[in-house]
């Protein structure tokens, strides 16, 4: 796809990774998931308290239907000590799509994350059996004593991975948020049921974009320039087992700015608002514009079984010129949020639906 084209039509568009919060803070942000051009979003479950059964998972999502019923919202459960299989087996018949598997303190609200998977081998049995995909945060927590932060803490992780689809050949695993590539080729090593999630942002940053720079700050963090080079080129690759998962993670302006002696700033980039367009401008920084649709939509669809069809909605992006991100954000006060390249050129629109492509 050359610089010459004006126009894309891409078939709706999946965010198979996305956080929609609680309160308020949704109130603002959930609108955001269709602004930034996407139809379905594979919603994370880590509030407070975490999403842990089937009743929980259907208020959250008649809660996010009732901001925008335009929306489709794939649930997950967090995987915790009180999930069961018989939980597992009522929560897929009432259409709860996966469980997240948190690491413990990796992230944004998992303290109650996991410790040991061998523990939950009857649940994952029980996943495999009704069809319930597996989300993993890819990541081993800290420790002095095994060498490991949050630079290796990915590849630390891959080990359980492999031990996982080893053991449940059968359960639809997805590594979420990939940033090594020491990640992509360990994705790519295993068979059709293993899947990886990859970010806008991670597709743009690296170490050095987020030291001292607290809104270019999330959890996995950016790493080196030949991981991110890995991730520019499985998805230039088009490998069907690769696809959006924005890990949009929206923290208030007054707690993502700063740190303190005795907090970190919070851990999380946000780009629901301007996400297809984003993509484009990126993909087309490195050459792979014409992989957009697999990449946003067609991949992840076909990986969930909700496929694209003949008459899905296109959305539709033309070429900007001048365009810039505003850095004045969404919402105030305690709701206040500021997208990822505020302040930045990009280069594409979503042409609004009352509008006529000449």
């Amino acid at each position: 796809m050359s610089a010459s084209v004006e126009t894309i039509s891409v078939p709706s568009p999946a965010d198979f990774h996305v956080h929609l919060r609680q309160g308020e803070l949704a109130q603002v942000v959930t609108k955001h998931v269709r602004q930034g051009g996407f139809s379905l979003a594979y919603v994370m479950p880590n509030l407070k308290p975490p999403i842990t059964n089937t009743e929980q998972a259907l208020l959250y999502r008649a809660q996010l239907q009732a901001i925008d019923p335009a929306v489709e919202y794939l649930m997950t459960l967090y995987l915790s000590p009180e999930l069961t299989p018989d939980e597992i087996r009522k929560a897929a018949r009432a259409g709860i799509v996966g469980v997240k598997s948190y690491p413990r303190g990796v992230t944004t609200n998992s303290e109650g994350g996991i410790e040991s998977y061998e523990a939950y081998y009857p649940v994952f049995a029980a996943m495999e059996e009704v069809g319930m995909v597996l989300n993993l945060h890819g990541e081993v927590p800290s420790s002095a004593a095994s060498n490991t932060c949050v630079l290796n803490a990915e590849p630390a992780f891959l080990p359980h991975l492999r031990k996982l689809h080893a053991q449940f050949p059968k359960l639809r695993i997805v590594l979420e948020h990939a940033t090594t590539r020491a990640a992509v080729e360990c994705v790519k090593s295993l068979g059709d049921t293993v899947a990886c999630t990859i970010t806008a942002h991670h597709l743009a940053l690296t170490v050095d974009d987020w030291a001292g720079q607290a809104w270019h700050f999330c959890k996995p963090v950016a790493k080196y320039p030949d991981d991110r080079a890995a991730l520019q080129e499985v998805v230039k690759e088009g490998h069907p087992r690769f696809f959006l998962g924005s890990d949009s993670a929206p923290h208030p302006a007054e707690t993502k700015a700063t740190a303190t002696p005795s907090h970190a700033c919070a851990a999380g980039v946000y780009t629901s608002p301007i996400l297809l367009p984003l993509v484009a401008h990126l993909l087309e920084s490195f050459g792979a514009l014409d992989k957009l649709g697999g990449f946003v939509s067609a991949n992840g669809r076909g990986f969930y079984g909700r496929p694209v069809t003949a008459g899905d909605k296109q959305v539709v992006l033309r070429r900007a010129s001048g365009k810039v991100v505003g850095i004045e954000g969404y919402g105030t006060g305690p709701t206040h949020v500021v997208p990822f390249w505020a302040g930045k050129e990009i280069g594409w629109e979503i042409v609004d639906e009352r509008e006529e492509i000449s």
